[in-house]
């Protein structure tokens, strides 16, 4: 799922460009599903992380697919309740069971109007993704292959939102194809027809990474491919291929950014929409929340090309786990706590809401300064200063498998430990995790309770377990290099605690 970036900033040294803007080797493999050539150096993380149990490897992965998909449809219907709180939700599934599970399944019941308007989201999605570009590169995989993206994300953002807000009857009139809160009156079906079609998708990318429908021109992208070996259940929820492709489109920026993200930028403005429709008025809130969210979004596709070298890209495989929780998970959870405001007001005055969004804009300038400290020293390899100084780095050496030759080939990469990298590792994640917490609270404790701070009490789970797997990452690729690096810069993401 996005929001998640690599720890220290790694700028490499040694760098092979593809041949054309795709998803390419450095050199071109010769077979994606060859045989490991003999002398392979192996990095387990890339493929999936180390086998440890039938806990780890069935119960669990099959509890998150359960327990995620209801959880989504649960709340998809309780917040198109006039009071969208816990005790709503207690009150209904405690007093009535069966009853309840029927209203929630009714709730989310596929309809041919969520389809058409999915079907025009992503066909817009598609493409603006054609738009041309300045090609840049991913890093290398274990495996050799260098993706390759056309930098056109900002054009999307800007033209994603202007089409979206033009098609709607409140500027276009007569002419206009739906009102702008279509998002809203339409998102339990939504949230229904997302999720058999996210599990349908996913068992499609399972089959493609295994090569089973290779005889159908669908075989896997790359050699970054396969099954871990450690059964079904694990492969589908983490996924068998690294680069999955289809049709030029690479999948993981299609639904990780074009899609999931867009949504989640859109959601504010059409749920601010709804929420002006019913009660006649602009709520602090919501409209704070929304534009703090844009803000926020807006930096991140401007940024988008470093999260394409982020851990969700090039260690995530695409699965249930990431692309499942990209097309359902991020669309429910992330925009839950604007959703609850709705139907019932934040309860928050001007002055009240914009406090908090001040310092929630703040830490997403914060983040967004962070994001370009460490772009710009990957791009400039190293040279470009950072806060007004020359950088303090590190020279790492790690190693990747020629996916030509099959032989391993020794790479440098700089860590960069200046600016807000020589802060805390993962100081980004800091920002991030404090303009969430603004936005669950912009929705109003005392007039929602506890619901609307889940999505920020998640994200704090999600980023210091993503933190956590950074570092393991980190030790393995570049070893003593990245012990320096933590001398040099003790804290992982709050200076001083931990």
């Amino acid at each position: 799922m996005p929001r998640s970036q690599t720890g220290p900033s790694a700028s490499p040294r040694r760098a092979r460009s593809p041949a054309r803007n795709g998803s390419l080797p450095a050199t071109k493999p010769k077979s994606p599903s060859a045989p490991p050539a003999k002398g392979k150096v192996a990095a387990p993380t890339a493929a999936a992380p180390a086998a440890r149990s039938a806990l780890h490897d069935i119960v669990l992965p099959l509890l998150l697919m359960l327990s995620t998909p209801t959880f989504c449809y649960v709340t998809a219907w309780l917040t198109a309740q006039t009071s969208p709180t816990l005790g709503t939700l207690v009150g209904a599934a405690g007093s009535d069971p069966s009853g309840f599970t029927a209203e929630v399944l009714s709730a989310v019941a596929p309809t041919a109007t969520a389809g058409a308007l999915l079907m025009g989201f992503m066909g817009l999605g598609v493409l603006l993704y054609a738009i041309p570009g300045e090609v840049k590169y991913g890093p290398l995989s274990e495996k050799g292959w260098r993706p390759a993206y056309a930098d056109n994300a900002m054009a999307h953002c800007l033209l994603f939102p202007l089409l979206f807000v033009a098609g709607s009857t409140e500027v276009s009139g007569k002419y206009g194809l739906y009102h702008l809160s279509v998002l809203y009156d339409h998102f339990g079906p939504t949230v229904g027809l997302l999720n058999l079609g996210g599990l349908a998708f996913c068992l499609f990318l399972y089959a493609k990474g295994l090569g089973y429908l290779e005889p159908f021109g669908l075989g896997p992208s790359g050699p970054d491919c396969g099954s871990s070996g450690r059964g079904f259940i694990f492969d589908y929820y983490w996924g068998t291929e690294l680069y999955p492709r289809l049709g030029g489109v690479d999948v993981k920026r299609f639904v990780n950014c074009r899609f999931s993200m867009t949504y989640w930028m859109l959601a504010g403005i059409s749920f601010a929409a709804a929420s002006f429709s019913q009660h006649g008025r602009l709520d602090p809130g919501i409209v704070l929340c929304a534009a703090s969210q844009f803000l926020y979004l807006a930096k991140f596709f401007y940024w988008e090309i470093g999260y394409m070298r982020s851990i969700d890209i090039i260690i995530d495989r695409a699965g249930f786990y990431e692309t499942w929780g990209c097309l359902v998970w991020v669309p429910t959870i992330y925009t839950l706590h604007t959703r609850t405001m709705v139907h019932l007001p934040s309860g928050l005055s001007w002055p009240a809401a914009g406090a908090i969004f001040v310092v929630g804009t703040a830490a997403v300038f914060f983040n967004f300064q962070a994001d370009v400290q460490r772009q710009r020293f990957r791009e400039t390899g190293g040279t470009a200063l950072v806060w007004g100084r020359k950088p303090i780095s590190i020279v790492a050496t790690y190693t990747v498998v020629s996916a030509a030759t099959g032989k391993a080939e020794q790479h440098t990469s700089l860590l960069l430990a200046s600016g807000w990298w020589g802060v805390a590792r993962h100081a980004q994640y800091l920002f991030e995790l404090t303009a969430a917490w603004s936005w669950g609270l912009l929705a109003g404790v005392h007039t929602h309770g506890l619901l609307p701070l889940f999505y920020p009490a998640f994200l704090t789970v999600l980023l210091i377990h993503r933190a956590m797997r950074d570092e393991e990452k980190c030790q393995a690729k570049y070893g003593a290099a990245f012990t320096k690096y933590k001398e040099m810069v003790p804290y992982n993401i709050l200076p001083g605690i931990f």
